[in-house]
């Protein structure tokens, strides 16, 4: 029995979650000992050098992106370019799961930003379950208190350039080639890793911090793809809710490599998180439900 779109679309965002977070895990360790920039340098290289050879074997390169698309790519690409400065300088100083548990507003972000952005209905039932998923967040990041760490902002900065990203697919005609827009996001990535680190300075790598390096390369290369194709899979407001499956995989990478547990408010912040982006999808299956025989119905 052949796949419904939205499965499609949960079943490739689950997968990306996982790949991104155990790059993730790679970048955090390896940059412990390796300047950051030349660390974000070698991994993109490994990733463009991997996208480049799929993008031959699948005759990508052969299609050309009207000046629409074309635009759409490079806006695409930029901010993916942001949201890797900020997500990573984030990693470096702040546990794994914390940074992970502030990423889980991305599925609420992205449902107000295609109301925003696309006009795409939401009603005051969500817009309840966005509002609580800001608290969370703020639960998470406690502004003002002791347990306060400024690097959290960067992780809240870095959600806004990943919706950016994301919704920047949206609009592309069904057959511009997924592995073209992922390579483009490739390559600004790590354009920027190499100019930064022309400024940052370079280290020499043992053989431990290469494998490092090819692994999250490796694993950055299985993220782009899924998550540009889980995007063009069925409705956002149903996928998108799945990118809290990274937080499973943070918590349990991050006691297993590196230690580290969150703490009780930010699992508490997580839940109400999580707990909303869960509410969308269930808000969601059911308006699509309604739909047909109430063409009125918001969320």
């Amino acid at each position: 029995m052949p796949l419904s779109e939205n499965l499609r679309g949960i079943l490739l965002m689950c997968a990306s979650m996982a790949a991104f977070t155990i790059n993730d895990t790679f970048m955090k360790s390896v940059t412990q000992t390796l300047p950051l920039y030349q660390t974000i340098g070698l991994r993109g290289l490994i990733a463009v050098v991997g996208l480049g050879l799929l993008v031959l074997a699948t005759g990508a390169f052969r299609f050309r992106p009207n000046g629409r698309d074309g635009w759409l790519i490079l806006l695409r690409s930029l901010a993916d370019v942001a949201a890797t400065i900020l997500f990573l300088e984030a990693l470096l100083r702040m546990p794994l799961a914390n940074l992970s548990a502030i990423l889980q507003a991305l599925p609420l972000a992205i449902t107000l930003g295609a109301a925003l952005v696309f006009g795409d209905r939401i009603g005051w039932r969500r817009m309840t379950a966005i509002l609580a998923g800001l608290v969370g967040v703020l639960i998470i990041i406690r502004p003002g208190t002791e347990g306060f760490d400024r690097w959290a902002l960067l992780g809240v900065a870095s959600v806004v350039c990943v919706v950016v990203r994301d919704l920047s697919v949206r609009p592309m005609q069904g057959q511009v080639p997924s592995a073209l827009v992922a390579l483009g996001a490739a390559v600004a990535v790590t354009v920027m890793g190499w100019v930064g680190a022309s400024f940052q300075g370079w280290a020499p790598m043992s053989a431990p911090e290469a494998g490092k390096v090819l692994g999250a390369g490796l694993f950055l290369i299985v993220g782009y793809l899924t998550s540009v194709m889980a995007m063009r899979h069925g409705d956002i407001g149903i996928v998108a809710p799945f990118r809290y499956t990274s937080l499973l995989w943070a918590i349990v990478l991050g006691l297993l490599v590196f230690g580290d547990l969150p703490d009780l408010w930010t699992l508490v912040g997580a839940a109400i998180v999580v707990g909303a982006g869960l509410f969308t999808l269930w808000r969601e299956r059911r308006l699509r439900l309604h739909r047909a025989s109430q063409p009125g119905l918001q969320g």
